[in-house]
């Protein structure tokens, strides 16, 4: 079966930690993340992958290479303005038009099954099946409201209380070719406001496949540390280095992600902290609940508008996650 994953986007809330590659292509787990969306889908039987670029479109083609390590065939579609979630379908339909196919988005780290799923897409004949699981904590992720199996709208973020968990979108859709009947051609569109509600509208089933197997979603930074140390930890380790780190063994690390070309010199305090692709943390400095990259990398750019202030603090630049 083909797919498609959406990996265009800026990844403005995880900035500076994206300031020199797209989102999808940060590392998770000893992999970039966009490699493990490519094998949860090789896992299950997905194994014609489109991958939409735009923003630092490089650092995506150097993680995934041709997808062969990853148990996938790569396609790569290139966007040279961005055309947001359907709009990347029509960039792509050339290449998925014709059968069934499934779209997943590239900031996300889930073991839902897929074969499942698919299963309740063929039983409804829907036009589409989305993949929603409970948000009991009513994190805020939009509300998907459903009857008899369907979607039947798409509210805004959840209350603070009520008796039942509202349903969210998982990032996960299964969808017939015929979807590129309602994607405007040739324009930048998103699914709810340009393809759904307006699918709906027009008596279209969207079926809801409702999940509650291991989701995370990755679009900010605290969110990023706290899932990979989750995971990690339940891996029994609670510090994660990339290649060719040099850390002392003088100095204290806890519950901390390094990227590659990491220095940590003797004395030095990481707490709860991302320390990015080249830093060098210096001798009795201390890093707690932090991200740091390079200062050089952010020198002359503004932050984006969601994106957490920092500053910096001699080669380094340093973003509080307690914002």
């Amino acid at each position: 079966m083909r797919a498609m994953i959406l990996a265009a986007g800026y990844g403005t809330r995880l900035w500076p930690l994206t300031i020199d590659r797209t989102k999808p292509a940060i590392p998770f787990l000893g992999r970039p993340l966009v490699g493990y969306v490519a094998e949860y889908l090789s896992r299950n039987d997905c194994r014609e992958v489109v991958v939409n670029l735009h923003h630092r479109p490089d650092s995506v083609r150097v993680a995934l290479g041709d997808g062969s390590r990853f148990g996938v065939h790569l396609e790569y579609v290139e966007e040279p303005e961005i055309l947001g979630t359907s709009g990347a379908l029509d960039n792509a339909r050339h290449l998925l038009e014709g059968e069934t196919f499934i779209v997943v988005n590239g900031k996300i780290v889930t073991d839902i099954d897929l074969t499942a799923a698919l299963a309740t897409h063929r039983r409804t004949g829907a036009l589409a099946t989305l993949v929603l699981r409970p948000n009991p904590a009513r994190e805020r992720f939009s509300v998907v409201e459903t009857q008899d199996g369907l979607i039947k709208n798409f509210g805004g973020m959840p209350a603070p209380a009520s008796d039942d968990a509202p349903l969210m979108f998982t990032g996960i859709h299964i969808l017939e070719p015929r979807i590129f009947d309602f994607i405007p051609r040739g324009v930048a569109s998103d699914f709810v406001p340009h393809v759904y509600q307006p699918a709906v509208a027009r008596g279209e089933r969207l079926a809801a496949h409702i999940s509650d197997e291991m989701w995370y979603e990755l679009s900010t930074i605290p969110r990023y540390l706290d899932v990979s140390l989750a995971l990690m930890k339940a891996e029994g380790r609670d510090v994660l280095t990339g290649a060719s780190c040099t850390v002392s063994v003088d100095a204290d690390v806890r519950d901390s992600i390094l990227w590659d070309h990491v220095s940590i010199e003797a004395g030095a305090r990481v707490r709860r902290a991302v320390i990015g692709e080249g830093v060098s943390i210096c001798a009795g400095e201390v890093i707690e609940n932090a991200a740091v990259v390079r200062a050089d990398l952010v020198s002359g750019s503004e932050p984006p508008p969601k994106a957490l202030k920092g500053f910096v603090r001699g080669a380094n630049f340093v973003v509080a996650l307690s914002q």
